[in-house]
């Protein structure tokens, strides 16, 4: 089992490079195996969930070769099993989108339930709601959701709630419909957008992504394409917020400014520095923040996926802030761990009060999902002093090389064995 200790206390300073967008790739990936052409895409994320989904592609008989760390190429001619029972696909939550590639591809899936962190209840009735209304059945029995149509036809679907994962399934098996599917009260964040577009560049016949409103005409076939995937807008909030936690300055490079307007109009309003560029950005902090009041949105709104790196910057500023978290009902897990440094909150319902305090202490610490991991690594790098987090399975579900990228930026991080004592040794561990 693998933990970060971190010596944590000084500003960081530098650049940093952001990489693929996760939530984006897998979405792509399982759109890559609809046609029996080859497909190559570019810039994914080197991290464990897109590996997973890679390798359940290959367990039911899809080609993947893969050309680099961040370039793969894909042919979902080979595939002979539309049945994705594979372990540790049940460990993502992208493991549903097989069932709109198969099910548009083949006409018929079977895949393990979803999972992912543990962040609240996250049905996927919309999922379901879409692909029955497209002509599917679907069942489900032995934690697989089954899902078989004859033909599927177009049709017009009202979400009843915004769902990224529902928007994107319903996307897929409508593409090789028959006739025009409309989709109301869609997601509209990036990674819908560049899903949409990287279908297109197959063949696909989608508009409206970004809107409230998305129309799919489907099409008989869709053919190769070469698609590099958009920078992560989660990965770029989480540097830039570690930036105003640490009083530090950092230049991001390869992001899209526009993508990550709430969080920047946010740290602003706190007392941050932002130059925006064309494809970069710098943020910089000088001085202790103010406090503020956060309320997560459905893009455009400010991301869910910030709220926990936000809270790290607003326990130590002046004042006391607020946070409703109005996606998720289960995503304060990690509050217990910013406890144990000293941070004071309290938790009512969806809500959460922080008093800033002046600083934080170092602890060891628990990451309990994937976000909420990450901004515990921010918070023990603004600690003078030595943390220690483990459980960074999960953060490495979606940051790619995140000490590594820490440590260009000045931090004193390692990644070790949770019984390499000689490590914790030589970092002079105190437990407070």
């Amino acid at each position: 089992m693998k933990q970060y200790i971190i010596r944590g206390g000084k500003s960081l300073a530098g650049e940093v490079t952001i990489g693929g967008a996760k939530n984006a790739a897998l979405g792509i990936l399982a759109a890559a195996i609809m046609t029996d052409d080859e497909v190559t895409v570019e810039n994914l994320p080197d991290v464990s969930d897109i590996n997973a989904l890679l390798e359940a592609i290959s367990a039911i008989g899809g080609r993947v070769e893969r050309i680099d760390a961040h370039t793969v190429k894909l042919c979902g001619a080979s595939i002979c099993s539309t049945t994705v029972d594979y372990d540790y696909i049940q460990k993502i939550r992208a493991s549903y989108y097989l069932l709109g590639a198969l099910l548009g591809k083949k006409g018929k899936a079977t895949v393990a339930m979803p999972g992912g962190c543990k962040i609240g209840s996250r049905p996927i009735d919309q999922h379901i709601k879409g692909l029955k209304a497209l002509g599917a059945t679907v069942v489900s029995e032995n934690s697989m959701i089954k899902v078989k149509a004859d033909k599927l036809k177009g049709s017009h679907i009202f979400l009843d709630v915004v769902s990224v994962g529902a928007t994107i399934n319903i996307m897929l098996a409508a593409a090789l419909s028959t006739g025009q599917t409309i989709i109301e009260n869609v997601a509209k964040e990036p990674h819908i957008v560049d899903v949409a577009n990287f279908l297109n560049s197959m063949g696909a016949n989608i508009k409206g992504a970004g809107t409230d409103v998305i129309r799919v005409r489907g099409v008989e076939r869709l053919h190769g394409s070469v698609y590099s995937c958009i920078p992560d807008q989660i990965e770029a909030g989480t540097f830039m917020c570690l930036a105003a936690a640490t009083k530090g300055d950092i230049v991001l490079k390869n992001i899209i400014p526009k993508h990550l307007e709430a969080i920047s109009a946010k740290l602003s309003e706190i007392g941050a520095d932002i130059t925006e560029f064309d494809d970069s950005m710098r943020i910089s902090c000088n001085k202790r923040v103010s406090s503020s009041v956060v309320k997560t949105r459905v893009y455009p709104g400010f991301p869910t996926d910030m709220q926990p790196q936000i809270a790290v910057v607003l326990t130590t500023a002046d004042g006391v802030s607020t946070i409703n978290e109005n996606i998720w009902e289960d995503r304060f897990k990690y509050i217990a761990e910013l406890r144990k440094m000293g941070a004071v909150v309290t938790v009512e319902g969806n809500v959460a009060f922080i008093e800033g305090q002046k600083e934080l202490k170092p602890a060891i610490m628990e990451a309990p999902d994937l976000r909420a991991g990450a901004a515990l690594t921010i918070a023990a790098l603004q600690a003078d002093g030595v943390s220690i987090i483990t459980d960074i399975h999960y953060i490495e579900r979606g940051y790619e090389n995140f000490d590594g990228k820490l440590r260009q930026l000045g931090a004193s991080i390692e990644k070790i064995d949770s019984d390499d004592q000689a490590a914790i040794q030589r970092f002079k561990l105190e437990v407070i």
